[in-house]
């Protein structure tokens, strides 16, 4: 499949809509993405005729139910180019996927004054799991600061690292400012464990887990034009093998005596319990869908849709850019002087123009760059220029009404 973007748009049913009597500019992506019909159809098969409950049963519906739920193992592998199918454990999404890491890697092994280095850059669902290892067990959690401009140099990252240093958690993409982090490097300048947040980075630009050397890496479904309550975490077998499982129940054990349990293989071992089926299933649909456009089309017209959007909005001097690096997402958080981010962000509302205002779940960013809030607009792509126009006016017709 070529990318044309009045195809792409044609995939998305919401898109057509209007709100508040204008057509609907949806530039909230980096909370969640909109659907295309492929999911919403995938979904709708799979409730309406092939539902059943997974790896339970002999019958029919169960086996087709397992098949097509396990079938998206090999659907993220390939997405994310993973080195083995199982090294993919099925998450609710990129939180939960990371307190597992915390709860059956972490917490075992790390002792009161072991280091995790995290960058400022990171969302709460990166943060705070660290946090309750402060709490808990005397964990020390090393920060380290981007440059003015956003950027995260990986030398930068390294040069925290020290001999009690456990774990780097860091994000690929900053769902607040869009900086690119080089992943990659840092893991090729370490041997500490590398875990990433690959949240924003999967979605806007191909990701290749074989080259990155990392050892974990998280992606969320919701994001990824799949449904809210999938997603997934890659860990290398190495770090698998020094995990004990999180959560307890069905599923995760071969067999459960009133004495002892044997513990089913992983990536079974790490996912207890009914899972989110068809919340699975959609994801699946998304990737192929992603996978068939081409990510390497997807990063070219996002970036395309970056720079147009990053020459207009300088343009307008009263409006400021927090964390403009060089190599970022079409991700762009903006302060307007006299005007609260909220208030920007209800007036695009009433022009159909969706962004989002607060913290982002990244409040110790929003204090290294001295603001409570900002207004975000996060492009996907089925975004265009013409949004970018439309979104440069509705902060121009803001802008003259706090002038």
């Amino acid at each position: 499949m070529s990318f044309d973007i009045e195809s792409v748009r044609a995939d998305f049913p919401i898109l057509s809509r209007e709100v508040n009597n204008r057509p609907l500019v949806y530039l909230d992506n980096g909370a969640s993405a909109q659907k295309p019909r492929q999911v919403i159809d995938a979904i709708t098969r799979a409730y309406e005729g092939e539902y059943a409950n997974v790896h339970r049963g002999l019958h029919y519906l169960s086996n087709l139910a397992t098949d097509k739920y396990e079938a998206v193992r090999g659907i993220i592998a390939r997405f994310l180019n993973a080195p083995h199918e199982d090294e993919v454990i099925f998450s609710s999404g990129s939180t939960e996927a990371i307190n597992l890491v915390s709860y059956a890697w972490a917490a075992p092994r790390l002792q009161p004054g072991d280091e995790i280095v995290l960058s400022v850059l990171e969302h709460h669902a990166n943060i705070v799991p660290w946090h309750f290892l402060r709490e808990r067990q005397g964990v020390v959690l090393k920060w380290v600061e981007p440059e003015a401009d956003g950027s995260l140099p990986p030398e930068k990252v390294l040069a925290a690292v020290g001999p009690k240093t456990r774990l780097i958690a860091v994000t690929h993409m900053s769902n607040v400012t869009g900086t690119v982090v080089d992943v990659g490097a840092i893991a090729r300048g370490t041997d500490v464990p590398v875990l990433v947040d690959g949240s924003q980075a999967a979605v806007h630009m191909p990701v290749d887990l074989s080259a990155l050397g990392v050892d974990f890496y998280c992606i969320t479904g919701h994001k990824l034009y799949g449904p809210s309550g999938s997603g997934a975490i890659w860990i290398s077998r190495e770090r698998q093998a020094e995990m004990r499982p999180f959560m307890g129940g069905g599923d995760m054990i071969r067999t459960v005596t009133r004495d002892a349990i044997d513990y089913a293989d992983a990536p079974l071992k790490f996912e207890a319990g009914t899972p989110g089926i068809v919340n699975q299933i959609g994801l699946g649909a998304a990737l192929e869908y992603l996978m068939d456009l081409g990510m390497e089309n997807i990063a070219a017209h996002e970036r395309n849709l970056r720079d147009y959007a990053r020459t207009r909005l300088r343009e307008l001097n009263w409006l400021q850019i927090q964390g403009d690096a060089p190599d970022k997402g079409a991700i762009f958080s903006m302060t307007m002087d006299g005007a609260h981010a909220h208030d920007v962000a209800t007036i695009l509302d009433k022009r159909g123009i969706a962004v989002r205002a607060g913290s982002h779940c990244a409040m110790p960013l929003m204090e290294f760059y001295g603001q409570t809030a900002t207004a975000r607009a996060s492009f996907a792509m089925y975004n265009t220029k013409a949004e970018v126009d439309a979104l440069i006016d509705g902060l121009q017709f803001s802008r003259e009404l706090f002038a």
